[in-house]
Parts: structure tokens; C-alpha cells; sequence
């Protein structure tokens, strides 16, 4: 038998270890953000803000909830951005907005550009707005929004636009600006 006082110093022990894996995972998680959006086109998964306990320890069956549901949600994410891709507009925005996270930039970005596609662009323009405000910095939104003022007849608007494009990557030569910047010069429509 195990003393009383070696047993709750191994308790405490373990208990710190735990702690320490999670914030290593949180870490390791939040760190990895930046590079998933930089290589990736599918959206960081949301962290449902609700479940969050100040200085309340998850445990793993919590940690592997939270992951299933990210999982789904990035499964779910791309169903509907495929049914957008393929031109059926209508069910892509109906399952974006299935996803329930209307406030994620990707998915507030994907039913405007959707609505845009589908030629409501008062609808297009309240989501694009949507997906600046969750994400000033989201650059395929500012590209698209830039199309959209262009469809709208407005060059120097998305010209601008064009200008925080390059600003956010850097250079000319992303998908975002080249794309944006086909649709100014008329030789692309997206």
C-alpha cells in the first residue's frame, strides 16, 4: 500500500501533466491557425465560445468532442462549398447557413459570393460585410467584394480593392489578386 502523502503527490503530479498536455494542444492548436489559413483553403474550424470555462480544466472526453465537432464542421464546410463551386448556389447557401456559424468569414464570404452568383447583390453585399467584420484581413473576401463593385460598375471601388488585396498578401501574385484583377481588366468573370 501506497502512503497517503506519496499517493496525493502523485495525484498532483499527474494532474499538472494533464494540464500541461492541454495547453500543449492549445498551443499547438492556436499556432497552427496562421499556417492552415496561409496553406489551405478550407476555414479554421470555430471554437463554440459558449462551452469555454474560465479555469476549468477539459477533459479528454471534452478535448475529443471539441475536435468531432470541427471535424464535422470542416466536413460539412466543404459538402457546401462544393455545391457552391459547382454552381448550385441555392443548396450551397442553404447548407452554409446549416452549418450555423453565419459569422465565420468563410461562410458569411461563400453565401455572398453566392448571392453575387445568383445576381442578389444586396444580399451579396450584407455578407461580405459580414466576413470583413469577423475578419478585417480576410483576403478572398476583399477579393471577392472587389468583383462585386466591379460587376456593379464601380472600377475605382474595386481598383481600391485591389490595393488591400496586395496590401494583405504581400505581392501580385496570389490567387486573390490575380483573380480580382482579371475581373478589372474584363478578361475573367469568377
Amino acid at each position: 500500500m501506497m502512503p497517503k502523502t506519496l499517493s496525493l503527490t502523485l495525484t498532483k503530479s499527474l494532474r499538472r501533466l494533464a494540464v500541461l498536455a492541454v495547453a500543449a494542444l492549445l498551443v499547438t492548436a492556436v499556432g497552427t491557425k496562421a499556417l492552415h489559413a496561409a496553406f489551405s483553403d478550407a476555414p479554421i474550424p470555430p471554437v463554440d465560445e459558449s462551452k469555454k470555462k474560465k479555469k476549468e480544466k477539459k477533459n479528454a472526453i471534452e478535448v475529443q468532442e471539441q475536435q468531432l465537432a470541427q471535424a464535422k464542421f470542416l466536413r460539412d464546410y466543404r459538402a457546401a462549398h462544393e455545391m457552391i463551386q459547382a454552381g448550385k448556389y441555392e443548396a450551397g447557401i442553404a447548407a452554409m447557413r446549416a452549418l450555423g456559424h453565419d459569422a465565420h468569414p468563410d461562410v458569411a464570404n461563400y453565401i455572398g459570393y453566392a448571392n453575387r452568383k445568383l445576381g442578389n447583390y444586396e444580399q451579396s453585399k450584407l455578407w461580405y460585410e459580414a466576413a470583413l467584420k469577423a475578419d478585417p484581413n480576410h483576403t478572398r473576401t476583399w477579393s471577392y467584394f472587389g468583383m462585386w463593385h466591379a460587376e456593379q460598375g464601380n472600377r475605382l471601388k474595386a481598383q481600391d480593392f485591389l490595393t488591400k488585396v496586395n496590401t494583405l498578401c504581400g505581392d501580385t501574385a496570389c490567387k486573390e489578386y490575380i483573380e480580382l484583377k482579371a475581373v478589372i481588366d474584363g478578361k475573367a468573370s469568377y
